[in-house]
């Protein structure tokens, strides 16, 4: 017969174990969610990643810039995917004209949508291609939860009160990403995810031109490194075209560490990748980051990924699944 101290061992072990199951599955996400009703259903997501990325690799930025888009915006339910015939939904605001990639999400919900008709959300695919754009472009895997439902509102009002300026100060992305759950390590983390991809000349060009007004040809923001200044100049003329710039300058397609160096030296290409010196934790972190193995910025990544795709789901029986992700059932 087990012992009084072995049998209250036992209860605290399983009264333990009950509480971390509880904590881990309280917002109605699982690792794993579609094992039973669509087994194949990350692998097929991957499948046709892999394929799109193979000829067409600048879509890994955009790819993963639509989950933050997605995320940041009534929360990750799949509403900036939604189309609107008034041009009024999330992805008609200014912020989001630029995306791309929507046709691969269609492409990829036609694939599961032939294996399990009806049953993995549109949300859960953006989730999903975040993940497998980031291995595909050199980073690490992590366990995506998934389980979410699709929203059925769109708005452009919202997506421009909530997606964050590229000039924002430190104050407003702490200010931000707080409001959202997220902490000061998941800013500068997830900020790291501006080591792919590229971006208009629109977003940045006061910088290099005219930044505090005067139109002189001095009138540059001063903490932009007056190197870069001029290598971007050559790439956005005063009244030339909104050309795409490369936000991580020499591995644009390769997910890496290098966008911590690149904003140590005061190379960051919005005010939002400059602001992060201006606060000790995030300073610390990108200083600790800029050189040397990038083991500890994958891990980091996945968890604070992870932590943003929680935001705002709909689980259960609220929202829908959709069968095409451009527009409700």
């Amino acid at each position: 017969m087990a012992s009084s101290s072995s049998k209250s061992l036992t209860f605290f072990s399983i009264n333990l174990f009950l509480a971390s199951f509880l904590l881990l599955s309280c917002n109605g996400l699982k690792v794993g969610f579609y094992e039973k009703s669509c087994p194949d259903a990350e692998a097929i997501v991957k499948n046709v990643i892999n394929q799109v990325l193979a000829v067409a690799p600048s879509l890994s930025g955009p790819l993963l810039r639509m989950h933050f888009h997605d995320c940041f915006v009534r929360g990750c339910e799949g509403s900036v995917l939604l189309n609107s015939s008034t041009h009024q939904a999330e992805k008609d605001a200014e912020p989001n004209l630029t995306l791309r990639g929507f046709q691969i999400i269609d492409k990829v919900k036609a694939a599961l949508e032939k294996a399990c008709p009806s049953v993995v959300s549109c949300a859960d695919i953006v989730a999903l291609v975040a993940r497998d754009v980031v291995v595909a472009t050199g980073g690490a895997s992590w366990n995506v939860e998934t389980g979410r439902r699709d929203g059925t509102v769109s708005n452009i009002t919202e997506a421009l009160q909530n997606l964050i300026p590229p000039f924002t100060n430190i104050t407003g992305l702490k200010e931000r990403f707080q409001q959202k759950g997220l902490s000061v390590k998941d800013l500068i983390v997830l900020s790291g995810g501006h080591t792919i991809g590229t971006s208009h000349c629109a977003s940045f060009k006061n910088r290099i031109y005219n930044f505090t007004g005067k139109g002189t040809s001095n009138d540059t923001d001063p903490t932009l490194d007056t190197n870069y200044i001029a290598h971007l100049r050559k790439a956005c003329l005063p009244n030339g075209p909104n050309n795409l710039v490369e936000m991580d300058p020499g591995s644009f397609r390769t997910f890496d560490q290098s966008y911590f160096l690149h904003v140590s030296k005061r190379r960051g290409l919005f005010q939002s990748d400059a602001a992060l010196l201006d606060d000790s934790e995030t300073k610390a972190y990108l200083e600790s980051h800029k050189t040397g193995n990038s083991t500890t910025f994958f891990t980091d990544f996945g968890v604070s990924m992870v932590n943003m795709g929680r935001i705002g789901v709909l689980t259960g029986k609220e929202g829908e699944v959709r069968k095409v992700c451009s527009k409700v059932n």
